[in-house]
């Protein structure tokens, strides 16, 4: 889970715990250089192998080491996604208020 220069990046991971995170993966250098075994520093983080194995693989997606979705990728389309829904949901109003309009204007009424 290291990446290709055998460090893995010590890049903020998310909003919750970032810092943890962040030390996490900087420690996890040493499991890299086979100072330290990953499970050793999971458990002086108090946290599970995979879920350290999980932040090593976020941070080299985000370092640009492995293909993948990095945090502001996703954080844009997640944003893109949302103006989306929001102007579909303007066009449907425009809609039924031009349809209510053109049943009011309809001559014998």
């Amino acid at each position: 889970m290291c990446s290709q220069s055998g460090r893995p990046s010590a890049a903020v991971l998310g909003p919750k715990s970032s810092r943890k995170r962040s030390t996490a993966a900087g420690n996890a250098d040493h499991a890299c250089a086979g100072e330290a075994p990953i499970a050793q520093i999971a458990k002086d983080f108090g946290i599970s192998e995979s879920c350290l194995r999980n932040w090593l693989h976020r941070a080299d997606v985000e370092d640009g080491v492995r293909s993948g979705t990095t945090e502001a990728d996703a954080k844009e389309l997640r944003d893109a996604k949302r103006r989306i829904r929001l102007l579909e949901q303007e066009n449907e109003v425009l809609r039924r208020a031009a349809a209510y309009l053109s049943q009011a204007n309809l001559p014998g009424k």
